[in-house]
């Protein structure tokens, strides 16, 4: 997208923060929301770096802390559009990714995605059909619905996502596998937190440093799956 911008000077000699010059055609929230990417650092960042999005950084930060992107692991990425989580996975030599998401997304070397919708019984067979030893090592969940802008209607939208991927984890997740979804801050998610505590090892939410504080958006992290 192209986007006109103005700058104006700033006193302390830093880079001055970029302006949309009009906001014609725009809604509010639209405007409010390519203000806030023309500004933000990790925006630039992932330009520069050549990641498909800002969230390539979230799951970074991640991995550094709990290191699941190992040489040899399978991962099936949800909600994987546009990319940014399986760039990260194959940089750090993972074995393969399976992504999907209802989006088109660029292909990648060592990536199958499918453009197909995860809540559909097709793509569940579709996706365990990638997986070549019918058990991957890390499932990871970026889906999120379209806002509605109803805060507690939306959370109730994204966890009952986040239970159907939670549900494909158990199911396909080897022994001491890794569960990571992004959810946002609300008591819905203490039902899955209750189940995952018996499936798992350790679970625990981290917000990243690439995360925006001003969001309530946080990352739920089951790890040491106990296969039965």
């Amino acid at each position: 997208m192209n986007v006109l911008m103005t700058k104006k000077k700033t006193p302390s000699g830093r880079e001055p923060a970029k302006r949309l010059k009009t906001a014609r055609g725009r809604t509010t929230s639209s405007s409010r929301w390519l203000q806030r990417q023309l500004n933000d650092p990790y925006v630039q960042k992932a330009q520069i770096d050549g990641y498909r999005s800002r969230a390539a950084y979230k799951i970074k930060d991640i991995d550094d802390k709990l290191g699941f992107f190992k040489p040899g692991v399978t991962v099936v990425d949800l909600g994987a559009a546009p990319g940014g989580w399986a760039q990260v996975a194959m940089e750090r030599r993972v074995k393969k990714v399976v992504g999907i998401d209802l989006l088109p997304i660029d292909p990648l070397p060592g990536v199958v995605f499918l453009e197909m919708d995860f809540t559909d019984d097709e793509a569940l067979v579709a996706l365990e059909r990638e997986i070549e030893d019918k058990k991957v090592d890390v499932v990871m969940s970026d889906i999120a619905p379209n806002a509605m802008g109803h805060k507690q209607t939306d959370h109730l939208r994204i966890m009952a996502l986040v239970e159907l991927a939670y549900d494909f984890a158990i199911n396909n997740l080897k022994p001491d596998g890794i569960f990571i979804a992004k959810v946002f801050q609300g008591g819905a998610q203490q039902d899955i937190v209750a189940t995952a505590r018996k499936d798992f090892k350790t679970v625990r939410h981290i917000k990243p440093p690439s995360s925006r504080q001003d969001s309530s958006e946080t990352f739920f992290i089951a790890s040491g799956f106990r296969k039965v």
